[in-house]
């Protein structure tokens, strides 16, 4: 009686009414999924052109989310960070449903069950599929194992896991990376692109772990000082400028006169993905380091929770233009498949990406579904493991 009194009180640390409302998203997209395997993937927009859509999209995006909270964890025990110690169980909670809402994503873009099993029973080894599928599933039972042993307090084993953690933390974003760097007929895939997913997910996932740091401080579950805020504030304006730094290097490659990428900076500095871009270069890194490179901002609660936001949307507007720029104009040109990549230059519709790819009604639905239903699990387990009375 005692578990389940606990239980319940646990979770009615969140409202009902909000309960209510994830339950019935999340029942909505899984109609909206049912509907899609009974329907095939014709009720999407994608096509042979536009083989990936918004659930790529969204992979990309909650695997780098993701990283920060295992990484901050994980650093606590690995460099002997006693103040990362004390956010170590938010930030595993953070990172496990992030990980599994990646998951997800992938789940829904198979298209049909079955596919699981074809991958595990006859697994193309050279496939970065393959690769990327190993890793997630490593990472994901490094996090349950990590939640677990915090809530016990056994510090050896947290202490040996993280050895472990910090470097598969690294190696899963960068074999997401591969899995388009390897993809030679399109542009902007190119060897960098491990380095600026394993910075963009730092930035995006640290950012996330100060809103949900800060989210969790105001409901009363969670308590941190103002000095380990401004330190992890701190932490992500050098990854913000890390980066900047990695995407400059990438446009001066394209855009230095003579490159046989010229036109394909054109077209991603004024094609149709140009907005999600530009959004990210000025509101997703410019602005928010403009505020946290300053001392006294990375103290104040409201600057960093906006600059975080920023800085989320940001690295989401990140993987849009990453993704369908390289559809709307291939690198191997003329494309079979595409046979008008002029098409680049069309004018930016707010319902698409790109010029080729619009996420129809049930890709929506599914979208808000998989999100709904991870903000129902991060509710549960930080309302049953949470201790509102944490030390700062």
């Amino acid at each position: 009686m005692k578990t389940i009194a606990k239980t319940a009180s646990g979770l009615r640390r969140y409202p009902l009414w909000l309960y209510a409302v994830l339950a019935v998203i999340t029942l909505v997209g899984i109609g909206a999924w049912v509907y899609q395997l009974m329907n095939g993937h014709h009720v999407t927009d994608m096509s042979n052109a536009t083989y990936w859509g918004i659930n790529i999209t969204m992979f990309m995006f909650f695997v780098g989310l993701s990283a920060g909270g295992l990484i901050v964890a994980s650093s606590a025990h690995v460099f002997n960070i006693e103040s990362f110690k004390k956010v170590a169980l938010p930030a595993v909670i953070t990172s496990t449903v992030c990980i599994c809402l990646a998951a997800g994503y992938i789940l829904v873009d198979l298209g049909s069950i079955e596919r699981i099993f074809q991958m595990i029973i006859t697994p193309n080894l050279v496939s970065p599929l393959v690769w990327d599928m190993t890793v997630i599933a490593l990472y994901l039972v490094i996090n349950i194992l990590d939640i677990v042993w915090i809530v016990k307090g056994d510090e050896r084993k947290v202490a040996v896991l993280s050895r472990v953690a910090l470097p598969v933390a690294v190696l899963v974003h960068s074999v997401t990376a591969w899995i388009f760097s390897l993809q030679i007929g399109h542009m902007w895939y190119s060897a960098i692109m491990a380095p600026i997913f394993v910075v963009s997910a730092l930035d995006s996932g640290m950012a996330l772990l100060l809103l949900v740091l800060i989210a969790l401080k105001a409901r009363g579950m969670f308590s941190f000082s103002d000095a380990l805020m401004k330190s992890l504030a701190g932490l992500l304006a050098v990854f913000v400028a890390i980066d900047a730094y990695l995407i400059g290097c990438e446009l001066l490659t394209m855009a230095y006169p003579g490159g046989h990428e010229a036109a394909a900076f054109t077209v991603l500095t004024t094609g149709a993905t140009a907005p999600f871009f530009w959004f990210e270069v000025i509101g997703g890194l410019a602005i928010p380091f403009l505020i946290l490179v300053f001392s006294g901002n990375r103290g104040n609660k409201v600057l960093v929770a906006v600059s975080s936001v920023l800085i989320v949307l940001g690295v989401l507007c990140k993987r849009i233009w990453l993704l369908f720029t390289a559809f709307i104009s291939p690198y191997a040109e003329p494309s079979p498949m595409v046979p008008d990549y002029q098409m680049a230059q069309c004018t930016f519709s707010p319902t698409g990406f790109g010029a080729f790819y619009a996420p129809t009604p049930p890709e929506y639905l599914i979208l808000f579904g998989v999100i709904a239903l991870g903000a129902l699990g991060f509710m549960v387990l930080t309302g049953l493991l949470s201790k509102p009375k944490d030390s700062e």
